[in-house]
């Protein structure tokens, strides 16, 4: 059923039934003001592959045995860089073959909790990582390819002092249709990060390739780009160029919000939609158990949305910035934890199982990256 934009005051939050991996427990806010959080869910009955228009199925397992497996990039050939968050190594998996091929290991990475080797992009013979370092979260960039060979090169930090944490440290990048390079940050579990504009925690940043502040950026001097959000891992632009995020609700709503230079997403005032003129609504929200969101991919006019505790794929169709019809679950606990999924062009998605992230039980062959085709 669609999305309800009536409000509901509820209680302080005390609990957590989705943190930012989507199941652990997670601190309670310090405020003791009302949660506003809506009254009703916007997600859909469940769906198989049945042929209907925009469904998906699996084509196929590109390649297995995948440890706790995290960022996604694909290379300029097609072949895809993927980040073990807890092995601190990224690997090279041939696009046809699935063969995988190491590239090396990040220094300096420091798992722990929600915490690693997490978000990867692409640019210009540069491979980027997001990653959970002894006292903060930071984004490094490594030569890869060309002269540099098969190998990483010496990482060379890009923006260092996002806030870490056991919990919340988002940790998604990319490049957007400008050339800037964008981050999904979380706020460790400390709520009042997320409105404090001094803080890089809960907020999305831009920023050049060089890691300063983009231009055009709506707070002068700073990268960040949008703030309240409670922790962000899926970041995508559809076909005009809008960015679209998925966000980590506490007990109540899990989030896929368009992003908007300058606005404020509410954590930890609201959670869902709110109908608070301060603050920006959701385009659609699901219950907790229903999503806990990672990654999305545009496609086939469509945002793919990963779930985590959910363990199914979302696909919210959209017109312009609004969704044109309710959001559809696809794959529902067939696969288990899904934690990215990447667009591969002419109808294809790339997904990614999440079992052996601690939080799953893992079978044979997990974890997997799985061919997608959408119908």
């Amino acid at each position: 059923m669609g999305a309800v934009g009536a409000a509901a005051v509820l209680g302080l939050l005390t609990g957590c039934a989705s943190d930012g991996d989507g199941d652990g427990a997670s601190p309670p806010s310090p405020s003791t003001s009302a949660t506003v959080s809506a009254s009703a869910s916007a997600s859909a009955t469940a769906s198989g592959s049945r042929g209907a228009p925009g469904a998906v199925r699996v084509a196929g397992t590109l390649t297995e045995d995948l440890e706790s497996p995290w960022g996604v990039a694909a290379l300029p050939d097609g072949d895809l860089l993927v980040a073990s968050r807890d092995e601190r190594t990224i690997t090279r998996v041939d696009a046809e073959t699935g063969r995988k091929t190491p590239v090396g290991e990040v220094p300096g990475v420091v798992p722990g909790g929600e915490g690693g080797l997490l978000g990867l992009a692409v640019r210009g013979g540069q491979v980027y990582a997001y990653f959970t370092a002894d006292a903060d979260n930071r984004i490094v960039r490594m030569p890869y390819g060309g002269g540099a060979g098969d190998r990483l090169g010496a990482p060379e930090v890009v923006l260092s002092g996002i806030p870490k944490g056991t919990v919340h440290n988002g940790g998604r990048i990319a490049f957007g249709p400008d050339g800037m390079l964008y981050a999904g940050t979380g706020e460790r579990g400390e709520t009042g990060l997320a409105q404090n504009l001094e803080s890089l925690g809960g907020k999305i940043l831009r920023m050049t390739p060089e890691g300063k502040p983009a231009p055009g950026n709506p707070f002068p001097g700073s990268v960040v780009y949008s703030y309240g959000h409670r922790n962000v891992q899926g970041l995508a632009w559809d076909g005009d160029g809008r960015l679209w995020a998925a966000e980590f609700g506490q007990n109540t709503w899990d989030e896929l919000n368009l992003v908007q230079a300058g606005k404020n997403y509410g954590w930890p005032k609201v959670e869902g939609v709110a109908g608070v003129s301060d603050f920006v609504d959701p385009v659609a929200q699901w219950r907790t158990d229903e999503a806990s969101p990672s990654g999305i991919a545009y496609a086939e006019g469509a945002i793919w949305m990963a779930g985590l505790r959910g363990e199914r794929l979302w696909r919210i169709p959209l017109s312009g910035a609004e969704r044109s019809g309710d959001p559809e679950a696809f794959l529902v606990e067939e696969y288990g934890r899904l934690r990215t999924v990447l667009a591969a062009g002419d109808g294809r998605l790339w997904l990614t199982t999440s079992e052996t992230d601690t939080r799953g039980t893992p079978g044979p062959g997990d974890d997997k990256i799985l061919r997608l085709e959408v119908k």
